[in-house]
């Protein structure tokens, strides 16, 4: 059979000098290739024309080129530091003023942005801040690698959320605001919900792990503490060493739910008499 005649051909960054005796793996003839990169390479006649081969494999391991003054996140290159093995290594200058070695590779798929500043040394201070519906009351500890925070939410909930999700806006509420169309039948007054502070005092809010509304276990401290929530603003009850005592404090703290819920009653009341 006739050999195609492909000298001077090009596919990809490959160009076809002269065809060799032999033979490929698929048994078609390999033809010696100049690549644009320099080098040269033998290619099978089949694998040019599927378009299977399109460089001596320079494509595949072609890094993304480095040089100096280039920013990647908060390090700037300002110096080859050599190769170390097969990989390329530079020093990088960090916006806090210290310095570091970093792989290409590494800077290349964005694995290192710092000298290691940015990496949290610790815990934020959150603690009365607000994100969303949620106000933060107490730090929770770490959970893995995340700092958690206790939130009471504007609808009288409490959950327990992540520092990342709080920063990043990715949890606002306690689930409530996923809930809209019930909300619209809590009868709000003044920002609090007379549906949940009924429902409040039958049985312990779900989030709840102690059993008692309001009543937490704070790993920080190492005690119990109480708080409630009304009208969009937490009042701490104190902090107790034996769970009872802080659910006394609670308790007591229920008297401004028992007041809003009388008088919300007796207005009730008087609008249905009015009618």
């Amino acid at each position: 059979m006739a050999i195609k005649d492909r000298q001077g051909e090009r596919f990809g960054l490959l160009t076809c000098i002269a065809p060799t005796d032999q033979r490929g793996k698929d048994g078609c003839i390999l033809w010696h290739c100049r690549c644009d990169c320099g080098n040269e390479c033998l290619v099978s006649g089949a694998q040019l024309a599927r378009g299977d081969r399109k460089s001596c494999g320079c494509l595949q391991k072609l890094p993304r080129p480095i040089q100096v003054g280039q920013r990647f996140g908060a390090l700037t290159v300002i110096e080859d530091a050599g190769e170390q093995g097969k990989r390329q290594f530079w020093r990088c200058s960090c916006n806090c003023g210290n310095e570091c070695i970093v792989s290409a590779s590494d800077l290349n798929r964005g694995k290192k942005k710092s000298c290691g500043c940015l990496a949290p040394k610790g815990p934020r201070d959150l603690l009365g801040q607000r994100f969303g519906s949620l106000v933060v009351t107490a730090y929770e500890g770490k959970e893995g690698r995340d700092h958690m925070w206790r939130c009471q939410c504007d609808c009288g909930g409490e959950t327990v959320v992540c520092q990342k999700n709080l920063l990043t806006g990715h949890t606002k509420s306690c689930g409530c605001l996923q809930r809209q169309s019930p909300l619209n039948n809590m009868r709000w007054v003044d920002g609090t919900s007379v549906v949940m502070l009924e429902k409040r005092k039958l049985s312990p809010i779900k989030s709840n792990r102690s059993g008692y509304n309001g009543v937490y276990w704070n790993k920080t401290s190492g005690m119990w503490r109480a708080q409630i929530t009304f009208k969009g603003k937490t009042y701490f009850l104190g902090s107790f060493k034996n769970i009872q005592d802080a659910v006394v404090a609670r308790k007591k703290g229920e008297e401004l739910f028992d007041d809003f819920l009388d008088q919300y009653y007796a207005r009730e009341e008087m609008a249905v008499t009015a009618n």
